[in-house]
Protein backbone atom coordinates (compact mmCIF):
# COMPACT_ATOMS: atom_id res chain seq x y z
CA UNK A 1 0.00 0.00 0.00
CA UNK A 2 2.81 2.69 0.76
CA UNK A 3 4.18 1.83 -2.37
CA UNK A 4 1.11 2.61 -4.45
CA UNK A 5 0.46 5.18 -2.60
CA UNK A 6 3.94 7.07 -3.39
CA UNK A 7 3.77 6.37 -6.85
CA UNK A 8 0.36 7.89 -7.25
CA UNK A 9 2.12 10.75 -5.79
CA UNK A 10 4.62 10.94 -7.81
CA UNK A 11 2.51 10.50 -10.99
CA UNK A 12 0.52 13.59 -9.79
CA UNK A 13 4.05 15.26 -9.44
CA UNK A 14 5.03 14.31 -12.87
CA UNK A 15 1.80 15.36 -14.29
CA UNK A 16 1.89 19.26 -13.33
CA UNK A 17 5.49 19.47 -13.83
CA UNK A 18 5.15 18.14 -17.61
CA UNK A 19 1.53 20.68 -17.55
CA UNK A 20 3.83 23.70 -16.29
CA UNK A 21 7.12 22.85 -18.16
CA UNK A 22 4.60 23.21 -21.40
CA UNK A 23 3.02 26.48 -19.84
CA UNK A 24 6.37 28.17 -18.99
CA UNK A 25 7.75 27.69 -22.35
CA UNK A 26 5.15 30.54 -23.43
CA UNK A 27 6.42 32.99 -21.69
CA UNK A 28 9.72 32.67 -23.68
CA UNK A 29 8.49 35.72 -25.78
CA UNK A 30 6.21 38.40 -24.12
CA UNK A 31 7.08 41.33 -26.91
CA UNK A 32 3.51 42.51 -26.21
CA UNK A 33 5.23 44.10 -23.09
CA UNK A 34 7.40 46.43 -25.60
CA UNK A 35 4.09 48.57 -26.14
CA UNK A 36 2.90 51.13 -23.51
CA UNK A 37 3.04 49.92 -19.89
CA UNK A 38 -1.23 49.69 -19.36
CA UNK A 39 -0.94 48.40 -22.87
CA UNK A 40 1.27 45.26 -22.10
CA UNK A 41 -0.61 44.85 -18.71
CA UNK A 42 -3.92 44.46 -20.58
CA UNK A 43 -2.83 41.73 -23.08
CA UNK A 44 -1.03 39.80 -20.26
CA UNK A 45 -4.06 39.31 -18.14
CA UNK A 46 -6.00 38.90 -21.20
CA UNK A 47 -3.67 36.56 -22.55
CA UNK A 48 -3.55 34.41 -18.80
CA UNK A 49 -6.49 34.52 -17.02
CA UNK A 50 -8.25 31.62 -18.67
CA UNK A 51 -5.63 29.42 -16.91
CA UNK A 52 -5.70 31.51 -14.00
CA UNK A 53 -9.47 31.07 -13.34
CA UNK A 54 -9.66 27.05 -14.14
CA UNK A 55 -6.52 26.62 -11.71
CA UNK A 56 -8.20 28.33 -9.19
CA UNK A 57 -11.44 26.58 -9.88
CA UNK A 58 -8.99 23.25 -9.02
CA UNK A 59 -7.93 24.59 -6.14
CA UNK A 60 -11.62 24.68 -4.73
CA UNK A 61 -11.80 20.48 -5.79
CA UNK A 62 -10.78 17.18 -4.03
CA UNK A 63 -11.66 18.46 -0.52
CA UNK A 64 -14.17 15.98 0.49
CA UNK A 65 -15.70 12.47 -0.61
CA UNK A 66 -18.03 12.05 2.00
CA UNK A 67 -20.02 14.29 4.34
CA UNK A 68 -18.98 12.11 7.57
CA UNK A 69 -16.49 13.60 9.30
CA UNK A 70 -13.70 11.59 11.42
CA UNK A 71 -14.47 10.23 14.56
CA UNK A 72 -11.92 11.88 17.07
CA UNK A 73 -8.51 10.11 16.15
CA UNK A 74 -9.50 9.39 12.74
CA UNK A 75 -7.51 10.18 10.01
CA UNK A 76 -7.09 9.95 6.46
CA UNK A 77 -4.39 10.88 3.81
CA UNK A 78 -5.65 11.26 -0.12
CA UNK A 79 -3.58 12.06 -3.18
CA UNK A 80 -5.76 13.75 -5.53
CA UNK A 81 -5.77 15.30 -8.91
CA UNK A 82 -8.78 18.07 -10.15
CA UNK A 83 -8.42 19.11 -13.65
CA UNK A 84 -10.55 22.29 -14.04
CA UNK A 85 -12.17 22.94 -17.57
CA UNK A 86 -11.75 26.04 -19.42
CA UNK A 87 -14.69 27.02 -21.32
CA UNK A 88 -14.83 27.55 -25.04
CA UNK A 89 -15.81 31.45 -24.65
CA UNK A 90 -12.40 31.40 -22.64
CA UNK A 91 -10.25 30.29 -25.91
CA UNK A 92 -10.08 34.09 -27.46
CA UNK A 93 -10.96 37.53 -26.20
CA UNK A 94 -11.74 40.47 -28.07
CA UNK A 95 -9.40 43.23 -28.50
CA UNK A 96 -12.25 45.99 -28.47
CA UNK A 97 -12.61 44.90 -24.64
CA UNK A 98 -9.48 45.72 -24.14
CA UNK A 99 -9.46 49.46 -23.40
CA UNK A 100 -6.20 49.76 -25.45
CA UNK A 101 -4.32 53.51 -26.03
CA UNK A 102 -4.76 55.71 -29.33
CA UNK A 103 -0.97 54.18 -29.69
CA UNK A 104 -2.02 50.58 -30.26
CA UNK A 105 -3.18 49.32 -33.63
CA UNK A 106 -5.42 47.09 -34.19
CA UNK A 107 -8.02 47.78 -31.73
CA UNK A 108 -10.45 45.27 -33.06
CA UNK A 109 -10.44 41.69 -33.96
CA UNK A 110 -9.90 38.63 -31.74
CA UNK A 111 -7.22 37.10 -30.37
CA UNK A 112 -6.13 33.55 -28.40
CA UNK A 113 -5.67 33.28 -24.58
CA UNK A 114 -2.98 31.08 -23.67
CA UNK A 115 -5.53 27.62 -23.71
CA UNK A 116 -6.45 28.81 -27.24
CA UNK A 117 -5.36 27.46 -30.76
CA UNK A 118 -2.13 28.46 -32.18
CA UNK A 119 -3.86 30.49 -35.01
CA UNK A 120 -5.59 33.78 -35.55
CA UNK A 121 -3.27 36.15 -34.28
CA UNK A 122 -3.07 39.87 -34.90
CA UNK A 123 -0.13 41.68 -35.50
CA UNK A 124 0.12 44.51 -33.43
CA UNK A 125 1.45 47.68 -33.71
CA UNK A 126 2.49 50.41 -31.27
CA UNK A 127 3.58 53.98 -33.03
CA UNK A 128 3.86 57.33 -31.60
CA UNK A 129 3.72 60.52 -33.15
CA UNK A 130 3.02 58.69 -36.67
CA UNK A 131 6.49 56.20 -35.92
CA UNK A 132 6.51 52.99 -35.52
CA UNK A 133 8.26 51.81 -32.63
CA UNK A 134 7.19 48.23 -32.17
CA UNK A 135 5.45 45.76 -34.19
CA UNK A 136 4.47 41.94 -32.62
CA UNK A 137 2.06 39.34 -33.15
CA UNK A 138 -0.37 38.41 -29.77
CA UNK A 139 1.02 35.36 -28.36
CA UNK A 140 0.17 31.81 -29.59
CA UNK A 141 -2.75 29.43 -27.94
CA UNK A 142 -1.44 26.25 -25.98
CA UNK A 143 -4.63 24.02 -26.80
CA UNK A 144 -4.29 23.37 -23.32
CA UNK A 145 -7.98 23.41 -22.21
CA UNK A 146 -7.44 21.32 -18.91
CA UNK A 147 -5.62 22.58 -16.05
CA UNK A 148 -4.23 19.55 -13.76
CA UNK A 149 -4.23 20.70 -10.10
CA UNK A 150 -2.64 17.91 -7.73
CA UNK A 151 -3.25 18.07 -3.90
CA UNK A 152 -1.69 16.00 -0.98
CA UNK A 153 -4.16 15.86 2.24
CA UNK A 154 -4.79 14.82 5.18
CA UNK A 155 -8.03 14.78 7.52
CA UNK A 156 -8.03 14.55 11.39
CA UNK A 157 -11.04 13.79 13.39
CA UNK A 158 -11.89 16.57 16.09
CA UNK A 159 -14.25 16.42 19.15
CA UNK A 160 -17.95 17.69 18.60
CA UNK A 161 -18.50 15.91 15.12
CA UNK A 162 -15.69 18.32 13.83
CA UNK A 163 -12.93 17.25 11.08
CA UNK A 164 -9.95 19.49 10.17
CA UNK A 165 -8.11 19.34 7.01
CA UNK A 166 -5.13 20.38 5.38
CA UNK A 167 -3.03 20.03 1.92
CA UNK A 168 0.25 21.08 0.53
CA UNK A 169 2.57 20.53 -2.05
CA UNK A 170 6.14 21.35 -1.30
CA UNK A 171 7.40 24.12 -2.99
CA UNK A 172 8.62 22.27 -6.84
CA UNK A 173 11.43 23.85 -9.05
CA UNK A 174 9.93 24.02 -12.80
CA UNK A 175 12.58 24.68 -15.29
CA UNK A 176 13.83 28.25 -14.01
CA UNK A 177 10.42 28.64 -12.14
CA UNK A 178 8.65 26.67 -9.24
CA UNK A 179 5.11 26.27 -7.80
CA UNK A 180 4.21 25.32 -4.50
CA UNK A 181 0.26 25.58 -2.50
CA UNK A 182 -1.35 25.16 0.58
CA UNK A 183 -4.79 25.05 1.88
CA UNK A 184 -6.78 24.19 5.28
CA UNK A 185 -10.59 22.69 5.58
CA UNK A 186 -13.21 22.74 8.14
CA UNK A 187 -15.99 19.81 8.30
CA UNK A 188 -18.67 19.79 11.16
CA UNK A 189 -21.68 17.41 11.42
CA UNK A 190 -25.23 18.91 10.78
CA UNK A 191 -26.34 15.41 10.94
CA UNK A 192 -25.08 14.88 14.71
CA UNK A 193 -28.28 17.39 15.75
CA UNK A 194 -31.21 15.09 14.04
CA UNK A 195 -32.36 12.64 16.34
CA UNK A 196 -32.10 8.47 15.45
CA UNK A 197 -29.34 9.59 12.68
CA UNK A 198 -27.35 6.80 13.60
CA UNK A 199 -30.19 4.63 12.20
CA UNK A 200 -29.75 5.95 8.47
CA UNK A 201 -26.94 5.53 6.27
CA UNK A 202 -26.97 9.23 5.52
CA UNK A 203 -24.98 11.58 6.78
CA UNK A 204 -24.70 15.82 6.30
CA UNK A 205 -22.18 18.38 7.33
CA UNK A 206 -21.41 21.72 5.92
CA UNK A 207 -17.78 22.66 5.43
CA UNK A 208 -15.25 25.24 4.00
CA UNK A 209 -12.11 25.69 2.32
CA UNK A 210 -9.36 27.99 1.62
CA UNK A 211 -5.97 27.12 -0.82
CA UNK A 212 -3.86 29.14 -1.89
CA UNK A 213 -1.11 28.55 -5.19
CA UNK A 214 2.18 30.30 -5.52
CA UNK A 215 4.35 30.20 -8.70
CA UNK A 216 7.05 31.93 -9.97
CA UNK A 217 7.10 31.27 -13.76
CA UNK A 218 10.45 32.61 -15.57
CA UNK A 219 10.00 35.65 -19.06
CA UNK A 220 11.88 36.59 -21.33
CA UNK A 221 11.76 40.05 -23.61
CA UNK A 222 14.66 40.87 -24.93
CA UNK A 223 16.32 43.99 -26.88
CA UNK A 224 15.77 44.31 -30.86
CA UNK A 225 17.96 46.71 -32.79
CA UNK A 226 19.16 49.26 -32.68
CA UNK A 227 20.53 49.11 -29.39
CA UNK A 228 22.15 52.12 -27.76
CA UNK A 229 22.68 50.93 -23.91
CA UNK A 230 25.69 52.42 -21.66
CA UNK A 231 24.00 51.39 -18.23
CA UNK A 232 22.46 47.77 -19.49
CA UNK A 233 23.66 44.98 -21.28
CA UNK A 234 22.14 41.53 -22.39
CA UNK A 235 22.78 39.82 -19.11
CA UNK A 236 21.00 42.91 -17.14
CA UNK A 237 17.42 41.12 -18.61
CA UNK A 238 17.97 37.75 -17.37
CA UNK A 239 16.25 38.00 -14.21
CA UNK A 240 12.71 39.02 -15.30
CA UNK A 241 9.99 36.90 -13.19
CA UNK A 242 6.25 36.51 -13.13
CA UNK A 243 5.20 35.67 -9.85
CA UNK A 244 1.45 34.79 -9.72
CA UNK A 245 -0.77 34.00 -6.56
CA UNK A 246 -4.11 32.08 -7.03
CA UNK A 247 -6.82 32.37 -3.85
CA UNK A 248 -9.78 29.74 -3.68
CA UNK A 249 -12.55 29.63 -0.81
CA UNK A 250 -15.69 27.90 -0.91
CA UNK A 251 -18.42 26.93 1.59
CA UNK A 252 -20.35 24.39 0.60
CA UNK A 253 -23.69 21.94 2.50
CA UNK A 254 -22.36 18.64 1.80
CA UNK A 255 -24.64 15.18 2.26
CA UNK A 256 -23.52 11.05 1.22
CA UNK A 257 -25.02 8.11 1.43
CA UNK A 258 -23.41 4.84 2.63
CA UNK A 259 -23.94 1.66 0.62
CA UNK A 260 -21.32 -1.04 2.02
CA UNK A 261 -18.30 -0.37 0.10
CA UNK A 262 -19.60 2.42 -1.80
CA UNK A 263 -20.44 6.52 -0.61
CA UNK A 264 -22.45 8.46 -2.87
CA UNK A 265 -21.94 12.22 -2.38
CA UNK A 266 -22.88 15.74 -3.70
CA UNK A 267 -22.38 19.19 -2.23
CA UNK A 268 -24.05 22.89 -2.83
CA UNK A 269 -22.02 25.97 -2.26
CA UNK A 270 -20.26 29.32 -3.37
CA UNK A 271 -17.14 29.39 -4.92
CA UNK A 272 -15.00 32.27 -4.99
CA UNK A 273 -10.97 32.51 -6.58
CA UNK A 274 -8.85 35.76 -6.74
CA UNK A 275 -5.38 35.69 -8.69
CA UNK A 276 -2.49 38.73 -8.21
CA UNK A 277 0.40 38.85 -10.46
CA UNK A 278 3.91 40.96 -10.03
CA UNK A 279 6.56 41.27 -12.67
CA UNK A 280 10.00 41.29 -11.45
CA UNK A 281 13.61 42.24 -13.09
CA UNK A 282 14.66 44.18 -16.14
CA UNK A 283 12.40 44.74 -18.97
CA UNK A 284 13.82 46.52 -22.46
CA UNK A 285 11.11 48.54 -24.39
CA UNK A 286 11.60 50.28 -27.41
CA UNK A 287 11.78 54.49 -27.52
CA UNK A 288 11.32 57.01 -30.10
CA UNK A 289 14.36 59.20 -30.73
CA UNK A 290 13.87 62.62 -31.96
CA UNK A 291 17.81 64.05 -33.49
CA UNK A 292 18.19 66.98 -35.18
CA UNK A 293 16.35 68.01 -38.26
CA UNK A 294 17.06 66.88 -40.97
CA UNK A 295 17.30 63.52 -39.61
CA UNK A 296 13.67 61.77 -39.21
CA UNK A 297 12.61 59.86 -36.17
CA UNK A 298 13.49 56.38 -34.88
CA UNK A 299 12.94 53.69 -32.45
CA UNK A 300 15.76 52.80 -30.89
CA UNK A 301 15.93 50.43 -27.29
CA UNK A 302 18.52 52.54 -24.91
CA UNK A 303 18.37 52.98 -20.85
CA UNK A 304 15.69 55.74 -20.79
CA UNK A 305 13.47 52.64 -22.01
CA UNK A 306 14.67 50.34 -19.72
CA UNK A 307 11.46 49.74 -17.17
CA UNK A 308 11.67 47.93 -14.03
CA UNK A 309 9.13 45.05 -13.41
CA UNK A 310 7.39 47.22 -10.67
CA UNK A 311 6.58 49.91 -12.89
CA UNK A 312 3.74 47.28 -14.37
CA UNK A 313 1.89 47.66 -11.27
CA UNK A 314 0.36 44.65 -9.80
CA UNK A 315 -2.16 42.85 -11.86
CA UNK A 316 -5.37 41.58 -10.49
CA UNK A 317 -6.96 38.75 -12.73
CA UNK A 318 -11.34 39.31 -12.73
CA UNK A 319 -12.37 37.28 -9.68
CA UNK A 320 -14.93 34.71 -10.86
CA UNK A 321 -17.52 33.46 -7.68
CA UNK A 322 -20.60 31.98 -7.59
CA UNK A 323 -22.27 28.90 -7.13
CA UNK A 324 -20.75 25.33 -7.59
CA UNK A 325 -22.60 22.17 -7.24
CA UNK A 326 -20.85 18.83 -7.57
CA UNK A 327 -21.89 15.25 -6.88
CA UNK A 328 -19.49 12.00 -6.96
CA UNK A 329 -18.94 8.30 -5.46
CA UNK A 330 -16.52 7.01 -3.17
CA UNK A 331 -15.24 2.80 -2.52
CA UNK A 332 -13.71 2.23 0.51
CA UNK A 333 -12.22 -1.74 0.32
CA UNK A 334 -11.04 -2.02 3.96
CA UNK A 335 -8.66 0.97 4.31
CA UNK A 336 -8.38 2.18 0.96
CA UNK A 337 -10.82 4.55 -0.75
CA UNK A 338 -10.60 5.87 -4.21
CA UNK A 339 -12.58 8.70 -5.34
CA UNK A 340 -14.04 10.70 -7.92
CA UNK A 341 -16.63 13.69 -8.49
CA UNK A 342 -17.73 16.02 -10.89
CA UNK A 343 -18.51 19.98 -10.01
CA UNK A 344 -20.41 22.24 -12.17
CA UNK A 345 -19.55 25.67 -12.08
CA UNK A 346 -18.15 29.02 -13.78
CA UNK A 347 -15.31 26.89 -14.69
CA UNK A 348 -16.53 22.85 -14.15
CA UNK A 349 -14.12 20.85 -12.61
CA UNK A 350 -12.90 16.75 -12.32
CA UNK A 351 -11.63 15.32 -9.59
CA UNK A 352 -10.20 12.01 -8.68
CA UNK A 353 -7.62 10.89 -5.62
CA UNK A 354 -6.60 7.54 -3.67
CA UNK A 355 -6.65 6.96 -0.40
CA UNK A 356 -6.32 5.59 3.03
CA UNK A 357 -8.93 5.94 6.19
CA UNK A 358 -9.03 4.91 9.39
CA UNK A 359 -12.09 5.89 11.69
Amino acid sequence: MNTLFTKRIAALVITVSLFSSAALSQFENVDFLKSTTADGIKFLEAYISPWANAFGAGLNGGWYNTAKPHKLGGFDVTAGLNVGFVPAADETFDLSTLGLSTNMNPKTGTAPTIAGPDEGRPTMTYSVSGVTVASFSTPPGTGWKYIPVPTAQVGIGLPLGTEIKGRFIPRIPIQEGDVMLWGVGLMHSIMQYIPGNELLPVDASIFGGYTKLNGNIPVSLQPGTPQNYSTYNTASFSDQNLSVTVQAFNVSAIASVNLAVITFYGGLGYTKTSTVMNLTGNFPTPVLVTPALPATPYAEYNDSGVRKGEAFGEMNIENFSGLRANIGFRLKLAVVTIHADYTRAQYNVVSTGLGISFR
